[in-house]
């Protein structure tokens, strides 16, 4: 069985960073394309950010170029880097699969102060 604990989140000020891991057990982060996701209050959870097999990226277009993903083969890790947070960056953020094959973990909650 597939597990994902994801951690990193916080509060933080408008403009500030944060790095959020996601560490798998069960399966290879390498095995499938991965993404990270969110949900804030009141919201459906969206996709944010994604990586394939190649190494290749894809991003919301709201977050393109404040944030980045990217995986580590040999711990089983795959990490979100935000940078230039803003208030609407606010919500629980979660790592799935891209086809969100894997039973949905905890998340991590990301608060962003004005």
């Amino acid at each position: 069985q597939v597990q994902l604990v994801e951690s990193g989140g916080g509060l933080v000020q408008a403009g500030g960073s944060l790095r959020l891991t996601c560490a798998v057990s069960g399966s290879s982060v390498s095995s499938k394309p991965m993404a990270w996701y969110r949900q804030a209050p009141g919201k459906q959870r969206e996709w944010i950010a994604r990586i394939y097999y190649s190494g290749l990226t894809s991003y919301l277009e709201s977050v393109k170029g404040r944030f980045t993903i990217s995986r580590d083969n040999a711990k089983n890790t795959v990490y979100l880097q935000m940078n230039g947070l803003k208030p609407e960056d606010t919500a629980v953020y979660y790592c799935n699969a891209v086809t969100g094959d894997y039973g949905w973990g905890q998340g991590t909650q990301v608060t962003v102060s004005s």
